[in-house]
C-alpha cells in the first residue's frame, strides 16, 4: 500500500496526531508568514507592539473618564481586554480561511489538515507575543502585585489553546464548504466584543443584565484577566469554560471524523 493511500485510511485520530506532531512544518509555515508580511519593514513585527501599545495609551484615559473609573484600575482592565480580545478574535477569524489559505498545499499532496490549523494557531500566537508584553509596563505603572494566583493564568491559557484547535477544526471545515459563513463569523465577533467586558468593567452591568457574562468569550477572558490583576476568577467562570471545552470536543471530533478527507474537494 502506497505511502498515501495508508495516509488517507488514517483514522481520525491518527490523522490529527500526525499534523500535531510536524511542529517542525506548521511553526517553520506560521513563522515565515509573519516575516513575510513585514517584509522591507525597517521594524518588522514590532510594529504589533507599536500600534497596539498606541491604541492602549489612546484609549485608556479617555475611556477610563467616559466611565468616571480611576485610571490606575481601569488602565490594566482594558490594556488586558484589548489584547485577549485581539488574540481571541484572530484566532477564530483566521481559523475560517485555514483551509482556503493553504490550498496549494493541500491540493498537491496528502498532508494532515490538523497542521494547517496549527500554522493558523502558531501565527496568531506570535503576535500575542508581540503584545502581552504592553501589559508589563501597565502593571508597574499601576502597581499591580501579583501573587501565586497569577499561576491560574497557565492552566486558563491551556484551554483556550485547546477550544482554539477544536473550534479551528470545525470553522476550517464548515467555511471551506460554505463560504458565506466567514463572514457572519466575523460579524458575530464584532459584536461579541461590545458583549464582552473589553471596554468595560463588569461590576457597572446592572443585575437583570448580568446573563451577558455568561458568554464564553467573557469567562475566558477573565480567566486569564483576572490572574494578571492579582485576583482569582469566580469558579462558575471554570466551570462554564469547561463545559464549554467538552461541547467543542465533541463537534469536533464528529466533525473531524466525517468530512476531514472531503476538504481538498471543497478548495
Amino acid at each position: 500500500m502506497s505511502e498515501a493511500h495508508s495516509n488517507l485510511h488514517r483514522s481520525a485520530w491518527g490523522d490529527w496526531w500526525e499534523g500535531t506532531r510536524r511542529t517542525d512544518i506548521w511553526w517553520t509555515l506560521a513563522w515565515f508568514d509573519i516575516v513575510l508580511r513585514y517584509r522591507r519593514s525597517m521594524l518588522g513585527p514590532l510594529w504589533l507592539t507599536l500600534s497596539m501599545a498606541a491604541m492602549i495609551g489612546g484609549m485608556g484615559p479617555l475611556y477610563s473618564s467616559l466611565f468616571g473609573t480611576e485610571l490606575s484600575k481601569f488602565f490594566p482592565h482594558l490594556a488586558l481586554g484589548i489584547i485577549f480580545w485581539g488574540f481571541f478574535s484572530s484566532m477564530v477569524t483566521e481559523s475560517c480561511n485555514a483551509f482556503i489559505g493553504s490550498s496549494n498545499y493541500l491540493k498537491q499532496g496528502y498532508f494532515p489538515i490538523s497542521m494547517f490549523v496549527w500554522r493558523s494557531m502558531a501565527r496568531n500566537l506570535i503576535q500575542f507575543a508581540h503584545h502581552i508584553v504592553i501589559y508589563i509596563p501597565v502593571a508597574l505603572w499601576a502597581g499591580i502585585s501579583l501573587s501565586w494566583s497569577a499561576l491560574l493564568f497557565f492552566p486558563a491559557f491551556l484551554l483556550v489553546l485547546v477550544n482554539a484547535q477544536a473550534l479551528g477544526l470545525v470553522l476550517g471545515l464548515v467555511c471551506t464548504r460554505f463560504r458565506d459563513v466567514t463572514q457572519i463569523v466575523t460579524s458575530v465577533m464584532q459584536m461579541l466584543m461590545f458583549l464582552t467586558p473589553v471596554f468595560w468593567l463588569p461590576e457597572s452591568l446592572p443585575g437583570r443584565a448580568q446573563y451577558i457574562l455568561w458568554n464564553p468569550f467573557a469567562q475566558m477572558l477573565d480567566l486569564l484577566r483576572a490572574p494578571l490583576m492579582g485576583g482569582v476568577s469566580p469558579a462558575f467562570n471554570w466551570w462554564g469554560i469547561l463545559s464549554w471545552t467538552a461541547v467543542n470536543l465533541v463537534l469536533c471530533s464528529l466533525l473531524f471524523a466525517k468530512y476531514r478527507r472531503r476538504v481538498v474537494y471543497w478548495l
